[in-house]
């Protein structure tokens, strides 16, 4: 379900969750300078309950590849209105480049955090400081998954206003895909596995109007990819790294 997609991550992570809680979003200090493959500093987005620690081995593959590379929490774990949480990460937009000295930044989001990414992009002005949207099993267009709440009796989504809003025809889904998916000079990227538990269907992790939409399975079709393994899969990780350099999208199938 929704709310806990990262139930096994937040299981070793407690700690880490409540000596970062307080800080997770504060104002960021510039890590060391890049290496000049990296043009742009890369945020990458949490999603529905996950916590900052939980994005630390993409975060790290990043940096591994020479990028300053953030982490940005959504505020309340996600649990609120998501137009909300776009505009605390336009705040947040602003204090990287701020921090780093950058006119634009390059985003990786993941699951929820695709949507937030994406309102801040089509609603709140984000295309002139965004140069890459990369989403990683982002409900784009909705999830039976959030639906199926309703459907056993639980009420609409128990009362989790991002989870009514990530149910397929909801009123926040059909306002952020009215007209183009893919507004400004963006390039935009979306990753998506057949083994997401939580799209559904995973067709939905797609955007329209001149996207690239890759799944893995088109060019792995033996690799098992889960929800939360999109952010530690190592052949996903080669698609990200491809789309942040405007490079041919070849998945490495093999890759750790």
């Amino acid at each position: 379900m929704l709310l806990r997609k990262t139930a096994l991550v937040v299981s070793v992570a407690v700690a880490a969750l409540i000596a970062s809680a307080g800080t997770a979003n504060a104002a960021p200090a510039a890590p060391a300078a890049p290496t000049a493959a990296a043009a742009n500093p890369v945020i990458v987005v949490g999603g529905l309950s996950g916590v900052a620690v939980a994005y630390e081995p993409i975060a790290a593959r990043l940096r591994a590849d020479g990028y300053r590379a953030f982490i940005y929490q959504l505020p309340g774990l996600g649990l609120g209105d998501i137009p909300t949480s776009a505009r605390a990460f336009a705040t947040y937009v602003d204090q990287v480049r701020a921090s780093t000295g950058a006119s634009t930044v390059d985003v990786v989001a993941h699951s929820e955090g695709g949507l937030v990414s994406r309102y801040y992009l089509k609603r709140l002005g984000g295309t002139a400081t965004v140069g890459r949207y990369v989403s990683l099993g982002t409900p784009q267009y909705g999830t039976y998954v959030a639906n199926i709440v309703a459907f056993l009796g639980l009420g609409s989504c128990a009362g989790i206003v991002a989870c009514q809003q990530m149910t397929i025809g909801s009123a926040f889904l059909a306002d952020l895909n009215a007209g183009d998916d893919t507004p400004g000079a963006v390039r935009y990227t979306t990753i998506r596995t057949l083994q997401d538990e939580l799209v559904r269907p995973t067709g939905n992790a797609v955007v329209n109007d001149g996207a690239t939409n890759v799944l893995i399975q088109s060019y792995c079709p033996l690799r098992v990819v889960g929800h939360l393994g999109l952010v530690l899969d190592g052949t996903a990780y080669t698609i990200v790294r491809g789309a942040l350099v405007d490079g041919p999208l070849r998945p490495n199938c093999l890759a750790l």
